[in-house]
């Protein structure tokens, strides 16, 4: 099991952490144990077809993501990958609204069109999940620099995985981040495998945390299965990020218990490897530590997880009831532009005449003709004329 109990420093010396105060140690276990449990409900949902598109489960992941987000004040920014319900749920987004989200309802976080990997919660600065790897590095790099400008305390951290530190974003954004001194965490998530691949078959350099060096963005290492540490470790890098200007690239060893996505048949490594990182289960470990120090009781642990799964019961019952995004909001949001920009950004062929996307929401308000002959004229595109007036 390579790296499974590396809780350490860049140096390699093991750490030990004491406990929180015992309402902040009791909600750090409350939100793994509700992202333990929503994405399992969301697997279940997925497989009865409820969730359409991919779907990436964070199962094993919860300290990295409850640790970290813990260690940001509340007017720092977040930015995800495609495995980032956890990442919304850790930040505040109501459970209802991303249950919602994968749901594809309007009640969701984005509005039913993000889906997965699109979650979106501007109010608490999570400012996203991407599908494109290695597609949020450079956005990060560009929150720093919007608080570099306007002379904040604003600090960002950017999460991603393994796989995404051999994309050409990684080491463009590191060579910015740190010639610009931009005010950014990064922190790679090292489950092992970059999709179906073994770390030591993708990357030349395994110790992730060495990559940013040659940038000139210095390195550290927790242990993503502890909280305790991964809390420890991003606190100071982003202290650093936030003091002295200083970005940094911190590698958290961790592990997820599922496949890479839904779709993922897992035949890239062994039941026995999945057990031996099982025994290391963050929940399981943070928890016993809590009864054992006399925070909670055992009992106290299955009254907390009965509580959690009531809420997600809640929450899917929500998101199960809640409407679709009417067929007339198709165009909301494609673009933002404003009044200099002319033309059509978006063009519906479905009515008789071809109008502006933009204009279908008004159009089946008032009644007029955009869905009356929609069955008729689905074949028919645009006019020479209407083709050139968009």
């Amino acid at each position: 099991m390579a790296k499974a109990s590396a809780a350490a420093r860049s140096d390699g010396a093991e750490t030990a952490h004491q406990l929180p105060d015992a309402d902040v140690a009791r909600e750090w276990l409350h939100a793994m144990i509700l992202i333990r449990h929503f994405e399992e409900r969301a697997g279940e949902m997925y497989a009865k077809a409820k969730v359409g598109g991919f779907l990436h489960l964070a199962i094993g992941e919860e300290a990295t993501i409850v640790g970290s987000v813990r260690a940001m004040r509340a007017e720092d920014y977040l930015i995800s990958t495609y495995r980032s319900h956890g990442h919304a749920l850790a930040r505040g987004t109501d459970p209802n609204a991303v249950m919602a989200e994968l749901f594809g309802r309007e009640t969701g976080c984005s509005k039913g069109r993000g889906g997965s990997m699109h979650m979106f919660d501007l109010e608490r600065r999570f400012m996203g999940g991407y599908g494109i790897v290695g597609g949020n590095l450079p956005l990060a790099a560009g929150f720093g620099l919007s608080s570099d400008y306007l002379g904040t305390e604003d600090a960002t951290l950017c999460t991603f995985g393994d796989g995404a530190s051999n994309q050409g974003t990684f080491g463009e954004t590191m060579n910015l981040a740190a010639l610009w001194k931009l005010p950014v965490v990064f922190m790679v998530t090292n489950n092992q495998f970059g999709m179906g691949t073994a770390l030591e078959r993708h990357s030349a350099v395994t110790d992730l945390q060495r990559k940013g060096e040659g940038f000139g963005v210095p390195g550290m290492r927790c242990d993503g299965m502890d909280v305790l540490d991964t809390h420890a470790v991003i606190r100071e890098a982003l202290r650093r990020a936030r003091e002295e200007r200083q970005p940094v690239l911190v590698e958290a060893i961790t592990y997820r218990f599922r496949g890479h996505s839904m779709a993922d048949p897992e035949e890239y490594r062994t039941k026995e490897q999945v057990a031996e990182w099982r025994q290391r289960d963050p929940i399981t470990l943070f928890s016993d530590r809590l009864v054992a120090e006399g925070v909670m009781s055992a009992e106290d642990v299955e009254a907390l997880d009965a509580e959690v799964m009531a809420r997600i019961d809640e929450a899917v019952a929500f998101a199960d009831s809640s409407p679709f995004p009417p067929p007339e909001s198709l165009y909301d949001n494609v673009y933002v532009l404003g009044g200099q920009v002319r033309g059509w950004y978006s063009v519906d062929e479905r009515s008789p005449e071809p109008h502006r996307g933009e204009d279908e929401r008004d159009m089946a308000i008032s009644g007029g003709e955009a869905y009356s002959h929609h069955a008729g004229d689905m074949g028919s595109g645009p006019s020479d004329e209407a083709q050139g007036t968009k």
